[in-house]
């Protein structure tokens, strides 16, 4: 399954390289839907609405490691295809260095924001809210141990497909999602913990996620990429920042629309609507998972490129990718349309309006599918360009302007109903600008 990352890629080569990280993305997203699958059906709604009020929060605390990796990893393998293997390890050691740092500090912050914004969406509900608070507090709370642990994992994972280690990556992963199910089956089905099992399932699963590769990447000798002592090569790391800014963008956008949709929710169909947007979810992690896991397979083959000067080699990924892509699209779009009923009913103990509720929404976002994957690879393929700011305007314009911007605006023109089709809506908008970007730097960048 070896690929470097200098090769002429055709399809089967393309497979080979992307098919570990989009199956290491589909266990990362397992975390919540294996919390979600076991609440849901071993505890109680206010318990099950309560992980979904809080995890979008959590993930804008994680969503540091998710810049670190993406943005590191562009600058990382541009030094790469420049033979300079010296800053290229530095840097990857810096950036390590720098994750560490910021989420033991994100971690605090965190754990004293966790209760006043519980607090303050909860009480948007025109129904009691109160068991859902302290479910919500107690999750959040708990979760902001393991967020040192998880951005690790994030950053990882980037760096495992630089060093040309994808097998090794997956498997660090695979242990990690095993894992977690286990622990969460014990933790939730057996000895009845509730909540509190599902977070410590999930942090434990974050450690083998995240200080796993730590020591792999120290005492490992033969990678191309290997932590050890490094510089505090400013410029480099707000390169890496700059670079992941528009994943951190897209994951801050993502969380706050879910934040901004469960608030609307709430207001509209109480506990009930952020049940139903839940279960919108959990289909949505594991389907975008395979859209970030391909992006990020190929990112490194395109910044080494780009610092190649091999345009040719750029139109080949490009092109190739946008059909992968496309297939991929309508596949997930039937999928979607046709289990939308049964996945329903696996989330939600037999109550009928939550059934309909949540079929309705599936439905609906369903057609989210068909565009949502040009825009997440567009935005990687800029940031693998080193083009940050392209990369966060379309990851800023997909999510935060046009899917809050309608989550605002369609209730008051059209109902609460047509929530459901403002992320649809926002994905659609978000393709014709990716094109549009597409298009007009394809002269700068020769591709």
């Amino acid at each position: 399954m070896s690929v470097h990352i200098n090769e002429h890629f055709t399809y089967k080569k393309i497979f080979k390289i992307t098919a570990f990280p989009i199956v290491m993305m589909l266990f990362i997203s397992l975390y919540s839907v294996v919390d979600g699958l076991f609440i849901s059906n071993f505890s109680n709604n206010d318990a099950f609405a309560a992980v979904n009020l809080i995890f979008p929060f959590i993930m804008i605390i994680g969503s540091i490691g998710f810049m670190l990796g993406t943005g590191g990893t562009a600058l990382v393998s541009k030094y790469l295809g420049e033979q300079n293997k010296d800053r290229a390890n530095k840097t990857f050691s810096l950036i390590v260095y720098a994750t560490i740092a910021l989420g033991f500090i994100f971690s605090i912050v965190g754990a004293i924001l966790v209760k006043p914004v519980v607090i303050l969406l909860a009480n948007l509900s025109p129904e009691s809210a109160d068991g859902m608070i302290e479910y919500a507090v107690m999750y959040g709370q708990i979760m902001m141990l393991g967020q040192i642990a998880f951005m690790l994992q994030n950053v990882f994972q980037s760096f495992f497909l630089v060093a040309e280690k994808g097998k090794t990556g997956f498997l660090f992963i695979l242990i990690a999602g095993i894992s977690n199910i286990i622990l969460d089956a014990l933790f939730i089905a057996v000895f009845k913990m509730g909540i509190l099992g599902a977070a410590l399932g999930t942090i434990i699963g974050y450690v083998i996620g995240g200080f796993g590769p730590l020591l792999y990447f120290i005492f490992k000798k033969d990678l191309p990429i290997r932590l050890g002592k490094s510089n505090f090569y400013i410029k480099d790391l707000l390169k890496s920042l700059y670079n992941g800014s528009s994943e951190f963008v897209s994951n801050i956008s993502m969380s706050l629309v879910s934040i901004i949709y469960n608030a609307q929710l709430l207001k509209a169909f109480g506990t009930n609507g952020i049940s139903a947007y839940g279960v919108v979810m959990y289909v949505s992690f594991l389907f975008v998972a395979i859209f970030i896991g391909y992006s990020i397979g190929m990112a490194p083959a395109v910044g080494y490129n780009y610092g190649a000067q091999n345009k040719e080699e750029l139109h080949n990924i490009l092109t190739k990718s946008l059909i992968i892509i496309g297939g991929i699209s309508i596949l997930m779009c039937v999928f979607s349309l046709s289990t939308s009923h049964p996945i329903a009913l696996l989330f939600s103990r037999g109550e009928e309006d939550l059934i309909s509720l949540t079929t309705t929404a599936m439905l609906v976002y369903s057609i989210a599918y068909l565009a949502m994957g040009i825009s997440i690879y567009s935005s990687s393929f800029f940031t693998a360009l080193n083009n940050g700011a392209i990369s966060a305007i379309i990851s800023l314009c997909r999510t935060l302007i046009f899917q809050i911007g309608l989550a605002f605006l369609f209730p008051l023109i059209f109902g609460d109903k047509s929530l459901w089709w403002a992320i649809t809506t926002g994905e659609i908008l978000s393709v014709l600008l990716s094109s549009i970007f597409l298009i007009t730097m394809r002269k700068k960048y020769g591709y």
